[in-house]
């Protein structure tokens, strides 16, 4: 069954590349830029996702899309409203188009960023309503609510996927948390592909860590065995950063450091302009 991966050349769209034809999946990967490492058996298509026309195309004959292309942490709001939110429509509408009945969407933590951590027991999606901490986390909550729309009107099965830190290894003692190893997430879209008739799911998307504070219930509802734990980096981790304090923001709310004033809008749009000045 052949799969369209949107953002087949970034971090996560490389760890799909690797880890789903295992899975028995063929892969359409696309993305703005050539992919420079082309594996056998896979497609390739250069194009915006931006562009319904070519997403419809690139959309044809595939069973299911997995849209994880965008920008892939704060930016200004023309950039995000573009890349994020109208990719986004792109992906969902080109689907429906093309015949395609399953879309699985990268969501993220940020989406609900501003909710607290629960004084006891473990957060679930549906204690975490969209509550976004930053244009990203607004470009990821509607990603949702676009899903729910395409879910309930066209009948779509769409899986938003609330991914939190998504590397090779954990890096900070809040990732000890949030931590979504590169076997985990191959594991976590192949559910997400698999489960039958989902409807539309929203699932964090974590490893199984000791120190997990979002509950995995739904995820695991859809097929996800996570087997990876950032436990066993820990001890290194506290060394160097010293012991997590929850009382602090950045352990004690889902979105982390993207609360915190360094994410307000006139520093990012700012870091944007002195970009562009020659």
């Amino acid at each position: 069954m052949t799969v369209l991966l949107t953002g087949a050349a970034g971090r996560i769209g490389t760890v799909l590349r690797g880890g789903l034809p295992e899975r028995g999946w063929a892969l359409r990967c696309l993305d703005v830029v050539p992919v420079t490492d082309i594996r056998p058996g896979e497609e390739h298509v250069v194009a915006d996702v931006t562009d319904l026309a070519a997403m419809t195309d690139a959309a044809e004959g595939a069973s299911a899309v997995v849209h994880m292309a965008g920008i892939a942490t704060e930016s200004t709001w023309r950039a995000i409203s573009h890349a994020n939110i109208e990719g986004t429509y792109v992906a969902l509408e080109a689907a429906r188009r093309a015949g395609v009945q399953r879309v699985v969407l990268a969501s993220s933590n940020h989406a609900t960023g501003f909710t607290p951590r629960p004084s006891a027991g473990l957060l679930t999606e549906a204690d975490a309503p969209p509550r976004p901490d930053t244009y990203y986390g607004v470009a990821k909550a509607t990603l949702e609510a676009l899903g729910s729309l395409y879910a309930d009107r066209y009948g779509l099965d769409v899986v938003c996927l609330r991914i939190g830190s998504a590397f090779a290894e954990p890096t900070t003692t809040r990732q000890l948390s949030i931590w979504l190893s590169p076997a985990d997430t191959v594991s976590l879209v192949d559910a997400a592909l698999r489960a039958p008739s989902p409807g539309f799911a929203v699932v964090w998307g974590v490893s199984a860590n000791t120190r997990n504070w979002w509950d995995l219930t739904a995820a695991r509802a859809l097929g996800y065995e996570p087997a990876d734990d950032a436990e066993v980096y820990a001890e290194a981790l506290i060394e160097v950063h010293g012991r997590p304090d929850l009382a602090d923001p950045v352990h004690g709310r889902v979105g982390g450091e993207y609360t915190l004033p360094e994410f307000d809008a006139e520093r990012i749009e700012g870091s944007a302009s002195r970009r562009e000045e020659p």
